[in-house]
C-alpha cells in the first residue's frame, strides 16, 4: 500500500469575525467600522485540527451540520486559507464543493462548460474533444443552450460533476454532491468515483448518508464543533459518532 501522504493537515484553526450589529448597507458598515462602533464576536469553525490522508485512500469527513466539515474541505481545496496552521496538498484537485460554483447563471450549459474548463486550466481544444462526453454523462443534451439559471439543483450538480471528473485528478473533493439528483444518476456518480479511485485517485468525501460513507470510504474523520474527535477506520469512527448522537 502507498504510504505517501497526499494531504497533510497540520494544526488548522479557522476563525471568523461575526458582526454583533446588523448593517443594512455597505456604507453603514464602513462608517461603523471607521468610527470603531462595529463590534465582532469570534467564531471558531475549526480548532487545531490535524490529520493525514495517504495517496489512494478514500476518507470521509463526518459530523452534524455546522461542525466544520465543509470549511475543512474548502481549506484543503484552496478556496479558503486557515487562520492558523497549514495544509500541504501534493497533486491536482477536482473540487465538487458547492452547486454551481464557477458557473455563470446567465450563460448556457454549453458556455459554462468552456468557462468551467478554463477555470480548471483546460484550453478550448481540450474541451472541444470532451464536450460530447460531458453532455452524455450529464444527460442534458435537451438543455445544452438553456441558461443555467433555469436548471434545477440536480441538473446543476450533474453538469458540475461531469465537468470536474472529465480527467483523472489526484484528489477528488466531494461535498454532498450525491444528495441531489435521482437515484440512477447518483449511481452513475458513484460508479465514476469508484473508477477514478481504482486508478489511484484519492477521495475526500462529505455526506450525511452513513450508507454512502461506509460504501465508499475506508477511513473517516469525525469533526464536532470544529474539533477533531476521532480519525480512523470508518466503522469504528461511526460507532463513536452514533453513540453520541443516537
Amino acid at each position: 500500500m502507498n504510504t505517501e501522504n497526499i494531504i497533510e493537515v497540520k494544526n488548522v484553526t479557522m476563525r471568523f469575525n461575526l458582526a454583533e450589529e446588523k448593517t443594512d448597507t455597505i456604507k453603514e458598515y464602513i462608517l461603523k467600522l471607521l468610527r470603531g462602533k462595529l463590534h465582532f464576536n469570534e467564531f471558531f469553525a475549526l480548532k487545531d485540527v490535524s490529520f493525514n490522508v495517504k495517496r489512494g485512500e478514500a476518507v470521509a469527513l463526518i459530523g452534524v451540520n455546522g461542525s466544520g466539515k465543509s470549511t475543512m474541505l474548502k481549506i484543503i481545496a484552496g478556496v479558503m486559507y486557515p487562520t492558523k496552521g497549514s495544509v500541504n496538498v501534493k497533486g491536482s484537485i477536482a473540487p465538487l464543493i458547492e452547486l454551481g460554483a464557477g458557473f455563470d447563471m446567465d450563460l448556457t450549459a454549453r458556455e459554462n462548460i468552456y468557462l468551467n474548463g478554463a477555470v480548471l486550466g483546460y484550453d478550448r481544444d481540450f474541451m472541444n474533444q470532451h464536450f460530447d462526453e460531458i453532455m452524455e454523462f450529464s444527460e442534458l443534451w435537451d438543455f445544452v443552450d438553456v441558461p443555467v439559471k433555469n436548471f434545477s439543483s440536480g441538473m446543476i450538480a450533474r453538469l458540475g460533476f461531469a465537468i470536474a471528473t472529465i480527467v483523472k485528478a489526484d484528489i477528488l473533493v466531494v461535498d454532498e454532491i450525491l444528495a441531489v439528483g435521482d437515484f440512477r444518476f447518483q449511481q452513475k456518480c458513484k460508479e465514476r468515483m469508484a473508477k477514478l479511485m481504482s486508478n489511484g485517485t484519492t477521495l475526500l468525501f462529505v455526506s450525511h448518508s452513513a450508507e454512502q460513507v461506509k460504501e465508499l470510504c475506508e477511513k473517516s474523520a469525525w469533526i464536532d464543533h470544529g474539533e477533531l474527535k476521532a480519525f480512523g477506520k470508518t466503522e469504528e469512527v461511526y460507532r463513536m459518532y452514533e453513540e453520541k448522537y443516537n
